[in-house]
């Protein structure tokens, strides 16, 4: 199989990070990662910074990008509510596809990373196990207005389209806005160090709920492979880990793994409550020796709440990706472990 190059755009998060790690693995792949910060070039791997927004930007940065053969789009701009996430990931993602497009004539594929909003899971209880052909929901959605846009730029054109569909993405990433593993590991090693027990944070009702994650390691093989197989052309596919499981049977797992107790669950937001622990966290990277991360950058709390708040069953049906040829699965139990004990080996927390 001859070289392809990928554009990983959002290159730094959680989920493209993965999956420039996963792409370099393979090595048949050139990759060249987008994301506004920029990065390390490495082997096979090299970086641009670039701001979407700002299509001048996008144009001078990626008007030289003709080798790609695919884009593989897992970038996010974070803001306060639905209606005004919509133009600028929109835009992003139309800066990028139609810059590429018009330079690069051996374009194969433009892969989506979408979630479980497509579905209306943010908004409150939804039918489950979702399919991906669930009816529409009210909007606004960016994932559905980003997925219009595909469509309708793909119609006549050779390249295809995939749009991928995973639950709560679990991985390492520092400094993203939608990173639970981090929550977790975070509030738990803060805990500790106060001497006090692991308590679910959550509604109420969200600590007996179902639900489901997806590694972000195995969404990188599922993006891959919805990328190259030609059968998956223009289809849509929830990817997760293959387990379900419920907050009251993982949370004393977690609790174990941190060698602290559990005590009942005490609904409060991870926002307010840990506004005031950055002094307390600078004197932890200290005391244990940890990397010097900024505590704004080790968690995401917002997400932790917003997660939290789901006590309602949240997870799909992705029996589609498995009749399709993707037998990948990863018990969600473990991974927590894995990520936990990563975060530990690189210095991250105690």
């Amino acid at each position: 199989m001859g070289t392809k190059t990928a554009v990983v755009v959002g290159a730094r998060g959680v989920i493209g990070g993965k999956l420039v790690a996963h792409l370099e693995q393979l090595g048949n792949w050139d990759v060249i990662g987008l994301s506004r910060r920029g990065g390390v070039d490495n082997g096979r791997v090299r970086h641009i910074a670039v701001d979407l927004l700002d299509r001048g930007d996008a144009e001078a940065k990626l008007s030289g990008l003709s080798d790609a053969t695919h884009v593989f789009y897992a970038a996010y701009q974070d803001r306060p509510t639905w209606a005004e996430l919509v133009a600028p990931n929109l835009v992003m993602l139309m800066n990028v596809v139609e810059t590429i497009e018009a330079v690069a004539p051996h374009l194969e594929h433009v892969s989506l990373m979408q979630g479980y909003k497509v579905y209306g899971a943010h908004l409150g209880p939804f039918a489950t196990p979702a399919r991906e052909d669930a009816p529409a929901h009210m909007p606004p959605e960016f994932n559905v207005d980003q997925q219009q846009f595909l469509e309708a730029q793909q119609d006549g054109k050779t390249w295809t389209w995939s749009a991928l569909r995973p639950s709560v993405v679990c991985g390492i990433g520092l400094g993203n806005p939608m990173n639970l593993a981090m929550v977790i590991a975070v509030y738990a090693s803060i805990s500790k160090e106060l001497g006090i027990p692991l308590r679910f944070p959550g509604k109420p009702g969200a600590y007996t709920s179902l639900i489901e994650m997806t590694d972000a390691g195995l969404l990188a093989k599922a993006t891959v492979w919805a990328a190259t197989e030609p059968s998956c052309a223009n289809q849509a596919y929830n990817i997760t880990n293959g387990d379900l499981f419920r907050w009251d049977s993982m949370w004393p797992k977690i609790a174990a793994f941190f060698d602290l107790d559990t005590a009942p669950p005490l609904p409060m937001s991870l926002a307010t409550i840990m506004d005031d622990k950055q002094e307390l966290w600078h004197t932890m990277v200290h005391t244990h020796d940890l990397q010097p991360v900024p505590y704004k950058d080790v968690s995401s709390w917002s997400f932790g709440d917003f997660v939290f708040a789901w006590d309602y069953d949240v997870l799909s049906d992705s029996s589609k990706s498995r009749r399709a040829g993707f037998h990948e699965y990863v018990s969600t139990e473990d991974m927590f472990m894995d990520i936990f004990q990563d975060l530990r080996n690189q210095r991250i927390i105690p």
